[in-house]
């Protein structure tokens, strides 16, 4: 394929909103979200005055992704410290937000835990209040520094499978700093493939229902100056067909103790593709993203969005018709199958890489070997 799109490595990276921040106004404070609904039409701030408000926030896709997702539960948890709110409460309503997710929980938890630890030892709620925000603080940070580590990983490990650069990288849903407090997992290695010059293309899938590739991924690729190509989720076989894709690289919502992946509905056809074709499919996510305490697959809860995401399609302007503010493409009526992941079993993906480094073959040993269970943060 012609690659008269691409760019030099010198990304642009323009200023904009960050995906995620703590404020304090003279009001209060607040977290302050990129509203991820509205793009890539408009960047919008939504701001977040309490628990319930970040809830719906998460409930709505309005901040997404498993590892901002760790980061906004903590951070939410601060807010209902620092304003007063019952915790525990809050803690409890966030952690439920989304089941999948596993980083959401573990923000909610570390955050939690800071602030009744604090409080247990005879700390006042004020000083609670701070030993929480500086745990969600802590945690974005790590998440930072994690999605610089894994883009080295990754990108070694292209090198590696791959010698001679060149990569035809195909990925799905999106990974970027739309969902980390860095640069993302799996398109930070792209990301970083670029930057170096060894990125030729990046597939973006389309990533239905919501569009999170052709709205976010193709969003952010184009803001870094990457050659990217657009295409519908059914288009990805004939693509392997052609010989077009050297590696597939997704991200994850869930790893299970066994190595099964969750992540956005669409990544486990992939894998399938990828092992027919002898192509490379590859896991970026960071290690809050492991679950020792979820055994396999099959005891992942699967979350089930409404089905109108699959009925109706949303549009920039456009008149709102259907029940759940979109324009009808099915008959009135019409049922639909909506699960937001699916999983993939262990023995389909090539390598997962942490920031800890390279898991492959993937194994339920070798995940042990990375002592995630020793970081996990208790209820």
């Amino acid at each position: 394929m012609a690659d008269q799109y691409a760019q030099s490595g010198e990304d642009k990276r323009p200023a904009g909103i960050p995906a995620i921040q703590w404020e304090e106004p003279p009001e209060g404070p607040v977290v302050v979200l990129l509203d991820q609904t509205r793009l890539p039409a408009e960047e919008v701030e939504l701001v977040c005055t309490d628990a319930p408000a970040l809830v719906e926030a998460i409930r709505s896709l309005s901040v997404r992704g498993a590892p901002l997702l760790g980061i906004a539960g903590a951070y939410g948890v601060a807010l209902a410290a620092a304003r007063g709110f019952d915790v525990d409460e809050a803690a409890a309503a966030l952690e439920g937000a989304r089941p999948t997710a596993v980083n959401l929980s573990v923000g909610v938890r570390r955050a939690a835990s800071a602030y009744r630890s604090a409080m247990a030892g005879g700390g006042d709620i004020g000083a609670a209040a701070t030993a929480a925000l500086a745990a969600a603080r802590a945690l974005h940070r790590e998440d930072a520094e994690a999605s610089a580590r894994m883009a080295g990983h990754g990108l070694a490990l292209l090198d590696e499978l791959l010698p001679g650069g060149g990569h035809r990288i195909l990925t799905h849903c999106n990974t970027g700093a739309l969902v980390s407090g860095g640069e993302g997992t799996a398109f930070a290695v792209a990301l970083r493939a670029h930057r170096s010059g060894r990125l030729r293309r990046l597939w973006v899938d389309e990533t239905r229902p919501l569009l999170q590739g052709a709205r976010l991924t193709a969003y952010e690729a184009a803001r870094s100056g990457m050659a990217y190509t657009l295409l519908t989720d059914n288009a990805a076989g004939s693509l392997f067909a052609a010989g077009e894709v050297d590696a597939v690289l997704v991200g994850a919502d869930r790893i299970a103790a066994d190595g099964s992946v969750a992540n956005k509905v669409g990544s486990y056809p992939l894998a399938v593709l990828a092992r027919y074709h002898h192509v490379p499919f590859i896991v970026v996510a960071p290690t809050t993203t492991i679950d020792p305490e979820t055994p396999d697959g099959a005891a992942i809860e699967v979350e089930q969005r409404p089905g109108y995401e699959v009925t109706e399609i949303t549009a920039p302007q456009a008149p709102v018709t259907g029940a759940g503010g979109g324009l009808p493409v099915a008959p009135l009526g019409t049922q639909a199958y909506n699960p937001a992941f699916d999983v993939t079993p262990p023995e389909l993906v090539t390598a997962i890489v942490t920031e800890e480094g390279v898991v492959s073959p993937v194994t339920a040993e070798a995940l042990a070997g990375l002592g995630v269970g020793s970081r996990q943060v208790a209820s």
